[in-house]
């Protein structure tokens, strides 16, 4: 029920019958404050008719017509007031889902793009958490969404670890994990004094990285990446390696489409001399020098130039590359690749982006800041301004900087199984009947994986953090085992109601019984909706983690609410007959809720805890 959304409509309507249209902002009044919900309308309303604003007001509280849900609507000086009718109001959200209405335009994201040479490692999560997160959002929010993880298949790291395999004679026995078997052969070449001396041989393994002839061994190292992210709860769509990348000529293409914008040129003297470059100074003002090289007068190209051109194939400028299947996910659906070998037919389903969003850390900021400008020379405005850059700050681990090569890591499969018995423990020290269940795995699994997407959430993208194991598993504090204790508990409630043989679909609610303790959980519950808005705003999925928080913490402070007596007034089983069966309707849209939200960020709530 997006009450806000239809007195915002309301509010425009009168406005627009007095003279005056206007874009309404409506707010939550706040707790010392008359009414549920307000707005200060009648200063742009004044403002755009000469008038006073509290006269205004007085006249827009007489003509605006009120929507199902809100009783009546009061004019504080220049505010005008709601007041909810709290029994249509809750009513109203019970049987409103959420269900936001479908959008025009595919969203690209791309996610993960972890180096194939080595396990996922704690830092590398947090980029897989929030990327996997906005593509369940944007799918929320009614987008068709894909997911695309590149695979730099031709870089330095994946030959150094292909080059340690030989040069260590190092044999997998198929009993470890082959990306962390892998990863320490990469850590000892790098803690080898001599590894100077082998830098002939890791170029060689580049160049045959480069000709396609060792693919099958950098393939089997992204299944094993593939099985960890799936462990988390991620869902990729395509897989787009490098080579095929540059094999297809997205380099050239997008140079040549450059060629033809005024913001390009081929200097014939100066430092720019013989080289291709782009003024970017109407796109990216401030800089120092605007003028960026994209191709030297060697006639090499820059490393951003690589980028251009495969952002500008997300946005379906060109075609060229060809695809089949990859492997199948663990719910069965087919995940594609990119290959030489593959289907041109498949071309119009991949790319097409109405807007592209990039999940990469902070580092590549100004070379994100390029690709995007790129797009504005070009021409592409439009495409320009939905060339999204989702920058994320650094994870450290216990006070240091996390590093694959030189070891200072935690794997994501360790840290995985670490949180689920860390939780699970906690857990079954409170409860030891959990020890024993037939699905305490299963539990343990779900405490583990939403201890960890939370710690990757909670903060917002743009600060550092310090990852603690044992915070991000304690059931105490910002975490995701809070969370889903507050929802077991709703579950709880629901089950011993049924078992007593009541109603918890609102048959028989007398929804007029309800008093104020009950409005203030509905309107939580009915903040989700816009909340799910602001995250597409703002793409970043922070606000749906603390919406979560709150969530959690509304249904708490009503569970545990007393009367002026000091006893429970929230007791859902012990209420009278009537108020009792709307509260466990209620109770049965707030455990839909934390379903919904949780859902948004990939944590699972467990069946019992």
């Amino acid at each position: 029920m997006d009450l806000k959304a239809r007195l915002k409509t309301a509010v425009e309507a009168a406005a627009a019958q007095m003279g005056a249209p206007l874009d309404a902002a409506i707010q939550e009044t706040p707790a010392n404050k008359p009414g549920d919900y307000g707005t200060p309308a009648a200063f742009q309303i004044a403002k755009a008719l000469g008038q006073n604003p509290a006269q205004v007001a007085q006249t827009l509280a007489q003509s605006v017509q009120l929507p199902e849900g809100i009783e009546r609507v009061e004019a504080a000086g220049p505010f005008l007031n709601f007041f909810v009718d709290v029994g249509g109001f809750v009513r109203g959200v019970v049987q409103t889902p959420l269900n936001l209405p479908a959008q025009e335009g595919k969203v690209v994201i791309e996610h993960t793009s972890v180096n194939p040479n080595k396990e996922l490692h704690v830092g590398h999560l947090r980029n897989v958490v929030l990327g996997d997160s906005m593509a369940r959002i944007f799918r929320a929010a009614g987008y068709e969404v894909e997911v695309q993880n590149y695979i730099d298949d031709t870089g330095r790291q994946a030959a150094e670890s292909l080059f340690a395999m030989d040069h260590y004679g190092r044999e997998w026995n198929g009993e470890q994990k082959y990306d962390h078997w892998l990863g320490e052969g990469y850590v000892q070449l790098n803690a080898d004094p001599a590894k100077a001396d082998m830098e002939a041989g890791i170029r060689e393994v580049m160049h045959k990285l480069e000709e396609g002839l060792l693919r099958p061994l950098v393939e089997q190292t992204v299944k094993a990446q593939l099985e960890t992210c799936f462990r988390i709860g991620a869902t990729y769509d395509l897989l787009v390696w490098e080579s095929d990348v540059v094999g297809s000529g997205f380099l050239n293409r997008a140079m040549d489409i450059l060629e033809g914008s005024r913001y390009t040129s081929h200097p014939t003297e100066g430092k720019f001399a013989g080289a291709f470059i782009m003024d970017v100074s109407e796109f990216m003002p401030g800089l120092e020098e605007s003028n960026v090289v994209l191709r030297r007068s060697d006639g090499t190209a820059m490393y951003v130039a690589k980028d251009i051109g495969f952002q500008f194939w997300k946005f379906g400028l060109f075609e060229g590359m060809t695809f089949k299947p990859f492997m199948t996910d663990p719910a069965g659906n087919t995940i594609w690749t990119s290959d030489p070998t593959g289907d041109s037919a498949q071309a119009a389903r991949f790319g097409h982006a109405h807007e592209v969003i990039n999940v990469i850390d902070s580092r590549q900021k100004h070379p994100q800041m390029l690709v995007r400008s790129s797009l504005g020379v070009a021409g592409e405005t439009e495409k320009e301004a939905h060339s999204i850059h989702l920058s994320y700050e650094f994870v450290n681990l216990n006070g240091q900087t996390i590093s694959g090569r030189k070891g200072i890591t935690l794997a994501v499969d360790s840290a995985l199984e670490q949180a689920a018995a860390r939780g699970f423990a906690e857990l079954s020290a409170k409860n030891p009947d959990l020890a024993t269940r037939d699905d305490a795995q299963e539990i343990a699994r779900r405490i583990g994986v939403g201890a960890l997407r939370f710690a990757m959430l909670r903060n917002e993208p743009s600060r550092a953090f310090d990852f603690d194991l044992d915070k991000a598993s304690s059931l105490q504090g910002d975490t995701a085992p809070y969370i889903q204790y507050a929802a077991v508990r709703a579950a709880n409630i629901l089950r011993k109601a049924q078992d007593a043989g009541h109603a918890v679909d609102g048959t028989g609610a007398a929804w007029d019984a309800l008093p104020d303790v009950d409005l203030i959980l509905a309107k939580q519950v009915a903040k989700l909706p816009e909340v799910v808005e602001q995250a597409v705003r703002a793409h970043s999925p922070h606000g749906v983690a603390q919406y979560a928080l709150d969530l959690a913490t509304s249904f708490n402070a009503w569970y545990n609410a007393k009367d002026k007596q000091g006893k429970p007034a929230t007791n859902v089983l012990a209420s009278p007959e009537g108020l009792r069966e709307a509260r466990l309707a209620l109770v049965a849209r707030v455990r839909t809720a934390f379903e919904d939200t949780l859902g948004l960020i990939g944590i699972e709530i467990p069946p019992a805890m």
